[in-house]
């Protein structure tokens, strides 16, 4: 792979002695996502989606909400490994996550704002998937009103170990991570490419678990060459 022609800092000014670099492509996440509602919202309306509004409880509403969840931290996890790697391949890579995976983000928060729908889970996570064998679809803890975790994401542990992490250590953690992050939400895919109600939410599903699953087997080949094995789910 040849590294990226965009310039490695994407950030709009350079950071301060203060800043935090893990905070720069947030701040450049979220001005994407804010251009990338309007063409979200403009091809819902084109294909006749706002006719018929998903329910707050739907697969289409719960996909797109626990999905941008799950992305938004593939996008954390893939920006700080372009900006610290030295590695070509993964540059390219993490790049090509982090841009990819904005995008769809876009897509899921565009859908969300046509359906007047939360951005973000309120109840728990994964609760869309109810006659999915295998899961527990607990809601937010009374005490600390956080949500359970959906599979393949990171701990704070983990982010923290990453952010620690220099050289082939950074490279071979964030193949691990990111391998369970892409491996851990490809149910979701699946179930949403089959249930969802609206034809652009069960396509974006079904191209999201095609490119992710190739990305899979990137990953652990990359893994591999580099002496480190999967992380369990």
């Amino acid at each position: 792979m040849t590294t990226p022609t965009l310039p490695v800092d994407v950030g709009p000014f350079p950071p301060t002695a203060t800043e935090p670099r893990w905070v720069r492509p947030v701040v450049v996440v979220a001005a994407v996502l804010a251009l990338l509602l309007v063409g979200a919202t403009g091809g819902l309306l084109l294909g006749g989606a706002r006719t018929s509004v998903p329910a707050a409880d739907s697969v289409d509403v719960g996909f797109a909400q626990d999905m941008g969840v799950h992305h938004q931290q593939a996008v954390e996890m893939a920006a700080w490994e372009r900006d610290h790697t030295t590695d070509p391949d993964l540059l390219q890579l993490s790049y090509d996550i982090e841009s990819t995976q904005t995008g769809q983000n876009g897509r899921m928060q565009g859908w969300l704002e046509l359906w007047e729908a939360a951005s973000l889970p309120i109840g728990g996570h994964m609760a869309w998937m109810a006659d999915a064998p295998g899961h527990d679809h607990s809601s937010a803890d009374p005490v600390t009103n956080s949500l359970p975790v959906m599979p393949g994401m990171a701990s704070s542990a983990d982010l923290a170990a990453l952010r620690a992490a220099t050289g082939p250590a950074l490279d071979l953690l964030f193949l691990q991570l990111m391998l369970r992050h892409h491996e851990g939400g490809a149910e979701m895919l699946s179930y949403a490419a089959q249930h969802a109600a609206v034809p652009q939410v069960r396509n974006l599903a079904a191209q999201m678990l095609s490119s992710q699953s190739a990305e899979s087997r990137y990953l652990r080949e990359l893994l591999a060459a580099r002496g480190g094995t999967p992380l369990p789910i």
